[in-house]
């Protein structure tokens, strides 16, 4: 059976297909990064800034800082939602109002004297 490491070299060597945009280019080469970091780490020759940047990651302090923003993202999300709400009842309160003249008789006062 094949050992961790002789599984994350074949993985390294095959190719994946071009990327089709930026955003999943940047996502291979995130991929790739993050592959060549563990292989150093299996190897024992990762420089500290490597060893470092995965011992924060996991941190305690971190795991809570992921779960502030998410739900930040969720109540930034809320908040864009309510604002939207928020127009749509301005404007259906406006239509409202103007169904409610034109059924008084109001506005047809108004369109007789601009003639």
């Amino acid at each position: 059976m094949a050992t961790r490491k002789e599984n994350l070299e074949e993985a390294t060597k095959r190719k994946a297909p071009p990327a089709t945009n930026p955003e999943a280019r940047e996502n291979q080469m995130c991929s790739l990064a993050v592959n060549q970091a563990e292989k150093m780490l299996l190897e024992g020759r990762a420089p500290t800034p490597i060893v470092v940047h995965y011992l924060r990651l996991a941190t305690t302090k971190n795991q809570l800082e992921k779960e502030k923003l998410k739900k930040e993202n969720i109540l930034l999300e809320a908040k864009a939602n309510a604002i939207e709400s928020a127009a749509r009842s301005e404007e259906l309160y406006a239509r409202a109002i103007e169904a409610m003249r034109i059924y008084s008789g109001s506005i047809t006062h108004e369109y007789e004297s601009s003639y």
